[in-house]
């Protein structure tokens, strides 16, 4: 079975310039844990996931600098002092831009079985030959598609 068959075809999606606060408030509206940024045209520029806005909004703990016996110390951040400075900044800021993983809506299930096993990624954006956004492959499509069409469609018990 191909990609296409079992992808997300209506995929929710971001641009560079979408903020923090915007990106978010999509997450929670619409369960999900990660998306795809685009440019205008609709081509994956990057990926923002739950995970990497966690990271981001962590506080910066306590940290003391000795320079040469002057003593600096920082205290530490809350995330409500953090949050105040960064909401409004674009996802551009923290997005990952390398070693994004996509397939084609041709691969086969197996490829995006071997994908999601391998590099452990909730989400894998399904692209066309020049880098457009055609859909997104979950791991809870796989799951389901693994579940519904090959396990119940063919009564393997």
């Amino acid at each position: 079975m191909l990609i296409r068959d079992f992808m997300i075809h209506d995929v929710i999606s971001v641009k560079e310039h979408t903020t923090i606060k915007e990106l978010l408030e999509l997450l929670v509206t619409h369960k999900i844990g990660g998306v795809p940024v685009v440019n205008e045209e609709n081509t994956l520029v990057g990926v923002i996931s739950d995970g990497d806005v966690i990271r981001y909004l962590k506080p910066n703990s306590r940290t003391v600098f000795d320079m040469f016996a002057v003593v600096m110390v920082t205290e530490k951040e809350k995330l409500t002092d953090k949050l105040q400075y960064v909401l409004n900044k674009p996802v551009s800021n923290i997005m990952k831009t390398k070693d994004i993983k996509t397939l084609s809506p041709e691969h086969d299930l197996d490829d995006a079985l071997q994908m999601f096993s391998h590099y452990h990624f909730k989400k894998i954006p399904v692209l066309d030959h020049s880098h457009k956004v055609l859909g997104v492959i979950s791991r809870g499509d796989l799951i389901r598609h693994i579940t519904t069409e090959l396990i119940q469609g063919s009564n393997i018990s």
